[in-house]
């Protein structure tokens, strides 16, 4: 028995293609307390995500957390749930087909596809598919803007494990982050400007970013620079002084001090205060998820009001939006550049020109 996957069938001349694999957190497959616990499982026992001593960490996970948190989580995700389905999958599912739409139309007809970190399509799954559609050199492009551990790293581990266990390896490539790519940066911008067209402009833009324990900073980790970099460049290219925006982090998890300010305190203070309407964007998301549409959306929307606050902008993150597919695109190609990209068919390549006008109508 062979220690290593099974290879695919080799054929002599057959081409050789370039691809790139959209890489997200994940989500449960269903709202329902058995999907969550097998997520969870998944997700929390990544030593990347929590940095607690393995068999210490065990106890608490299995003998606590695995037996109390599904159910609850299972309500939280049931809020937010569509009928097609869990919106970070869905938003991520249509990333990939107009990133493939997009290249196409720019004359780099590669394969794109997408996994999650935890839950499905898995890393491995994808990238063994890859490979059987011929895929030799492969461009990893995770979701996530600001480079931490916690979430760029873990995907880099899931690619490493899945190598481990591959007898011919592509050629692979990493991206590590674009918390200050212009594109990603007047993505951005313009989700807010046509928020605040249709909205008007409140007091305070909130910038909410995902937090982590506040220790990984001091270990190292550049994400809360690279969260306040994002910030500062969306603060400048919108026109906002310091008075008119903050940053906070918001998702915290046991009892460990996290990055701050944290969101849910910051909102119950400015209400407090006297601010009357706050809007709120979470530029490290690139897709809606619980973390924006029930954490912000619905948690943090209360605590504002009933702290006395007025009126809540949630701006939605960017999703499909156009400019946010051409900046990924523009990534992506920065990333492949150098690479031998296999000129498609004209009947694909037509397919794919018309695939991107579509997308570029619709949206």
């Amino acid at each position: 028995m062979s220690f290593f996957s099974p290879e695919p069938a080799y054929a002599h001349g057959a081409p050789t293609r370039t691809a790139v694999l959209l890489c997200n957190l994940g989500t449960p497959d269903a709202p329902t307390p058995a999907a969550l616990r097998r997520y969870l499982g998944q997700f929390l026992a990544d030593h990347r995500v929590v940095e607690i001593p393995k068999p210490l960490w065990w106890l608490i996970l299995h003998g606590v957390i695995l037996r109390t948190r599904p159910a609850k989580s299972a309500a939280k995700y049931r809020s937010i749930w569509t009928p097609e389905g869990s919106p970070l999958a869905v938003w991520t599912e249509k990333q990939a087909k107009l990133l493939l739409g997009w290249l196409g139309e720019a004359g780099a007809p590669v394969l794109v596809r997408h996994a999650m970190r935890y839950g499905n399509p898995s890393i491995a799954s994808q990238l063994d598919t890859l490979k059987l559609e011929g895929a030799t050199r492969i461009l990893i492009l995770p979701l996530y803007p600001q480079y931490s551990a916690t979430t760029t790293a873990s995907v880099f581990d899931a690619v490493y494990t899945w190598a481990a266990r591959t007898r011919a390896i592509p050629e692979l490539r990493f991206v590590n982050h674009y918390h200050d790519h212009p594109g990603y940066i007047d993505a951005l911008a313009k989700k807010v400007l046509a928020h605040w067209q249709q909205h008007g402009q409140g007091e305070q833009l909130l910038m909410s970013f995902h937090g982590v324990p506040e220790r990984t900073l001091h270990l190292g980790d550049p994400y809360h620079c690279e969260a306040r970099k994002t910030a500062r460049l969306l603060g400048e290219r919108l026109g906002l002084n310091d008075t008119q925006m903050r940053v906070t982090f918001q998702s915290r998890f046991g009892k460990a001090k996290w990055l701050q300010p944290y969101t849910e305190p910051t909102l119950i203070e400015l209400a407090r205060a006297g601010v009357r309407r706050v809007d709120v964007i979470c530029p490290g998301f690139t897709s809606d998820c619980l973390e924006t549409l029930e954490e912000i959306n619905q948690e943090a929307r209360e605590a504002f009001l009933r702290a006395g606050g007025e009126q809540f902008h949630y701006i939605e993150c960017l999703n499909d939006s156009p400019a946010w597919i051409t900046a990924l695109s523009d990534i992506a190609q920065q990333h492949l550049a150098g690479w031998p990209l296999q000129s498609a068919n004209p009947g694909l390549r037509e397919a794919s020109r018309e695939r991107a006008q579509t997308c570029g109508a619709r949206n």
